[in-house]
């Protein structure tokens, strides 16, 4: 029998010191909490269970001499089971740590998961007693060592930031040139062809889908489907284990370290995707196998009228309840967590605007934004929301603090309203493309809280978006009805080629559109995988559940697909090279110093700048854009003033080609096309300004001034 000593309450979770482990946890409202050890991931019973001796401000602890890294272990909580008072404790029922750096055994699904007894009414349940041992979590007790040899973080600047979002598992499965024990993996990520074809995209930073450590919900196991995205947290700290090489508990830390230092020694970044706004236990039908267990009134927000029950507003079934200062910590504890010991340069919020409901409306200076901004270590990396949840007045775009980003999904709508044809977007469109003041200059931010996006993991592919008139999710078993119906008249919406080759042609025309709008817009672009190479998923677009070739990226998506990525590497060429598509100021349509002309200035096909009333003729679809080099007042890091090229952007969103004159120039100047998205390869013509260029129905052209003909 290991004997026990008081330990310290801090920091809280287990660690190692080398002779012993230190075990923290915090439960306001329980009686008792045991560390229960097991011999292996395979036992269904403890092999000792230790009561913590001591509680110092509602931390339990303890210190074990002599345990150390690969031992097995969970909890056991005392405490009162009073539905009325939100109160769902139960020995009976072994729950993980819910600072666990590793996961060695994810939860079973069986029927003593559950803490109580089925009932229609919920304050008639009843305790359940069955034990859960045999198929509840296991952590492991782990050694934190690892050799980073001299990693940098490579800290790239928000506006040269290009993000790719990505699924560890999706995006390398089918990848050829990965070895084959490494696809789907985070090593197969971290090989020289992945990292290669990102940086031919320009790619700066990957965003990954959820690597937390999650559950798939027992009703899609039931349909023999998966929860395959990771929306379902199970810990905050613990990599998930799907994505390791190695079967060894353990392994999968120092696997994901040498991931993030592969794309560090590239200048890649990494990004995390993670979801505090709730867990994997769901509603008061889900399994108990942590923070339920733990304190269930603490971690959750309960419906104060009726404590037995949760406050929703995530869609999920409960939301954390980060107003809990131990429960703030958790999150805090968890994101530092990330940063210093696993090297990542920032986050994507899921469902942000439940973070900020404080407790009930949605505050940007809520207490975890307020935490954050003061913060030495988290308030300097990257921090991206999603401004929105499913929660009275959960739409907040625009609403998040300065030092955060934004998914701006107003970008999305308004470029794919205006690429389908729709009338009366052209205002908007402008607004959008030069960074979204409306959103986001009240609060002192610049374009770069903009994260603009066309598609992402929720969705269509953009292929798909392209070919697909509404969405085919019938292999979800929900009978079609789930995920948004943000799909309309794209094929109805073709006129004139009527043979397949046609219509196939302008589809990849399309997507060239999209990507252009995207990759030269200002703010942050964001790619989702696989669209540079025409990835479908054939018209399902909410493939959460299919971890299949449906949802992996193919490799080998043959001629058009290839020309595809190789426009995709020219449009960030483009970026990157020129700087007034990278500003961190808005532009703001006036005469800047040292320029004649306006920063932005927007013209019509007839060459003359749009008037005030041209912009509100819902007959305006085609238009252009010129984007004054000489008006760039910023400087570079080492304080000299960036010089930019002259750039004239038209979009042409009519079924009709169109005579568009180039804006007149003073001296002797010349139009080059950059590119053309009706030809892909079409590069270095010449106009002189007044010279009409044609732009093809439903295409796009970019041009730069050149000074010296």
């Amino acid at each position: 029998m290991r004997s026990v000593r008081p330990g310290l309450p801090y920091p809280l979770g287990v660690h190692w010191d080398g002779h012993g482990v230190n075990m923290a946890v915090f439960s306001e409202h329980a009686t008792a909490v045991h560390l229960c050890l097991f011999d292996s991931v395979a036992s269904d019973h403890e092999s000792q269970r230790i009561p913590l001796p001591e509680k110092t401000n509602h931390v339990w602890h303890g210190y074990i001499p002599g345990l150390g890294p690969g031992q097995f272990y969970g909890l056991r909580v005392h405490g009162p089971y009073e539905l009325s008072q939100g109160h769902r404790f139960n020995p009976h029922k072994l729950l993980l740590d819910p600072y666990a750096r590793c996961v060695a055994r994810p939860p079973q699904w069986c029927p003593e998961l559950y803490g109580d007894g089925r009932a229609t009414d919920d304050m008639s349940r009843t305790l359940d007693k069955s034990d859960s041992a045999g198929c509840a979590p296991l952590a492991m007790v782990i050694d934190p060592a690892f050799d980073w040899g001299g990693d940098q973080l490579p800290s790239v600047p928000w506006h040269e930031t290009v993000i790719y979002e990505l699924h560890v598992k999706g995006f390398t499965r089918r990848h050829l040139d990965v070895p084959q024990n490494l696809r789907g993996t985070y090593l197969g990520l971290a090989t020289d062809p992945v990292i290669r074809h990102l940086k031919d995209l320009g790619v700066t930073a990957v965003e990954l889908l959820p690597v937390h450590q999650h559950i798939s919900e027992h009703e899609l196991i039931g349909r023999g489907l998966t929860n395959y995205w990771g929306y379902s947290t199970l810990s905050f700290f613990a990599p998930d284990v799907r994505y390791a090489v190695s079967r060894a508990p353990g392994d999968v830390i120092n696997e994901f370290r040498q991931m993030v230092r592969a794309y560090h020694a590239a200048g890649l970044e990494v990004i995390l995707d993670v979801v505090f706004n709730h867990t994997a236990e769901r509603d008061q039908d889900g399994p108990t196998v942590m923070f339920r267990g733990l304190d269930n009134r603490a971690y959750y927000r309960l419906d104060p009228h009726d404590p037995g029950t949760y406050v929703d507003v995530t869609g999920t079934g409960n939301t954390l309840n980060v107003t809990h200062p131990r429960v703030l910590q958790l999150v805090m504890d968890s994101l530092r967590y990330w940063v210093s010991e696993m090297h990542v340069d920032g986050f994507r919020f899921d469902e942000a605007v439940a973070l900020g409901r404080d407790p009930q409306d949605f505050d940007s200076e809520a207490g975890l934004f307020r935490a954050i901004a003061q913060d030495p270590i988290l308030s300097r990396v990257k921090l991206i929301a999603e401004p929105w949840d499913l929660g009275p007045g959960g739409l907040r775009a625009g609403g998040f603090p300065p030092g955060w980003s934004e998914w701006n999904g107003r970008f999305r709508d308004t470029v794919r309203s205006f690429w389908r044809g729709e009338s009366g977007c052209a205002s908007a469109l402008a607004t959008r493309l030069t960074g979204s003041s409306d959103l986001f200059a009240s609060s002192g931010r610049g374009p770069s809280a903009g994260i603009n996006f066309v598609t992402c993991h929720d969705g269509f592919t953009l292929r798909d978006l392209v070919c697909y008139d509404g969405k085919h999710n019938e292999s979800n078993g929900e009978n079609n009805r789930d995920g948004s119906d943000d799909n309309r008249s794209w094929n109805g919406g073709i006129e004139g080629p009527t043979d397949d080759r046609a219509v196939d042609a302008l589809r990849w025309q399309r997507q060239r559109n999209f990507l252009a709008t995207l990759m030269l817009a200002q703010g942050v672009p964001m790619l989702s995988h696989g669209d540079e190479l025409g990835r479908s998923q054939q018209g399902n677009n909410n493939a959460y559940c299919h971890d299949s070739e449906l949802t992996w990226v193919d490799w080998n998506p043959g001629l058009q697909g290839e020309s595809l990525r190789a426009f995709t590497g020219r449009l960030a060429r483009i970026r990157r090279e020129q700087p007034v598509l990278r500003r961190r100021r808005f532009l703001c349509g006036e005469v800047a110093h040292g320029s004649e002309f306006k920063d932005a200035a927007w013209y019509g096909p007839d060459g003359r700048e749009l008037t005030a009333e041209a912009w509100h003729e819902p007959s305006l679809g085609c238009l252009g854009v010129r984007l004054d080099g000489d008006a760039i007042t910023e400087t570079d890091t080492e304080g000299n003033r960036i010089v930019g090229t002259t750039l004239f952007l038209v979009m042409n969103q009519s079924a009709a080609d169109v005579q568009f004159e180039m804006p007149p120039e003073s001296g002797m100047y010349a139009w080059e096309l950059l590119l053309d998205t009706s030809e892909p390869d079409a590069q270095g013509v010449r106009f002189a300004p007044g010279v009409a260029y044609e732009i093809t129905a439903r295409s796009l052209g970019l041009f730069r001034l050149l000074k010296d003909r």
